[in-house]
């Protein structure tokens, strides 16, 4: 071997030395890179997240604010007094609650007992089921999408053969309840595309999914409509008339016409209407009168027997 090769070798070698080393240099560069990228990444993921955290939590509690505020002191209560006392006081409140039920059911009902099953009644059954209900009685707007099925590999593109896009579909929300004896109303929004005569078509299938025996539809505003379900009708039965030959010997000075007895209200507590000026007043054809045999109380309905579109229920 002559000195030339031995050159060659040796240039060579230390030329490839000299690569090596900078290949991992650079190496050392990129994984510092990626890591910083990485690192980025992940602060940049954990603030979206909690960004995306702190916007829903804030729209729940503008949108949804008793219940929010409600959770928020349960909390706060577990953890600075226990759950111990928390317990007991849940108890304290629902034995009260219960005691006022019992011993007066119409002013709870009006103060508390409508909130309490209006609130029950949306979370358990109208928000989680409603929807569902809606679109299946073809009050939802389903978008056609065209599958999009990505293959790289022979294994990817088998499995891709029983992919379906599935259609995204809107359904209308629904935005609030109210409560009454017999009544719900419960206030849904309308999606585009969607008019308020549509939901009259099928109050019967409503009717049928709540297991109620009525349901009706009134428009509040254009695109928002009251879904009303009767549980159950506590006026089945007509409150029989005052005896008439007793009501002869009455003087006429001795009755008040604003406040004229008329039957009992779906608690079984004495109703009085005024007849003076107001639309009880006569008992002509055009249907501005009520019979004592078939009264229907201020906080209720029944079949044939209009409200005015929103009316309030439970009152």
């Amino acid at each position: 071997m002559d000195a030339q090769t031995i050159a060659l070798f040796v240039a060579g070698g230390g030329a490839l030395g000299v690569i090596v080393w900078a290949l991992a240099k650079i190496g050392r560069v990129l994984i510092k890179m990626a890591e910083a990228l990485a690192a980025a990444a992940v602060v940049f993921l954990t603030l979206r997240l909690m960004i995306k955290a702190v916007a829903w939590a804030l729209r729940q509690l503008l949108t949804h604010w008793r219940t929010s505020l409600t959770l928020v002191t349960l909390g706060a209560w577990w953890h600075w007094w226990g759950p111990v006392s928390l317990v007991i006081t849940v108890a304290v409140v629902a034995a009260v609650l219960l005691g006022w039920r019992l011993t007066d059911l119409a002013s709870f009902d009006a103060w508390a007992g409508r909130h309490l099953r209006a609130w029950w009644l949306r979370w358990t059954i109208y928000a989680p089921k409603l929807p569902g209900w809606l679109h299946a009685c073809g009050l939802g707007v389903k978008h056609q999408a065209v599958p999009v099925v990505l293959a790289v590999t022979p294994l990817a593109q088998a499995f891709g053969r029983n992919r379906r896009a599935v259609a995204p579909t809107e359904r209308p929300k629904v935005v609030g309840v109210r409560s009454g004896a017999s009544w719900d109303l419960v206030r849904v929004r309308l999606i585009p595309g969607q008019k308020p005569e549509d939901f009259d078509e099928a109050t019967l299938a409503l009717a049928c999914a709540r297991g109620v025996t009525r349901c009706q539809v009134r428009e509040l505003s254009p695109n928002v409509v009251s879904i009303d379900f009767q549980r159950r009708n506590l006026l089945t039965e007509p409150v029989p008339c005052l005896d008439l030959a007793a009501m002869t010997e009455v003087p006429g000075a001795g009755v008040d016409l604003r406040r004229v007895w008329s039957g009992r209200t779906e608690y079984g507590h004495d109703w009085f209407v005024p007849l003076t000026g107001g639309p009880h007043a006569g008992g002509g054809g055009d249907g501005g009168g009520q019979e004592l045999g078939d009264v229907v109380p201020a906080g209720d309905h029944r079949p044939g027997h209009p409200r005015r579109p929103g009316a309030g229920v439970g009152h």
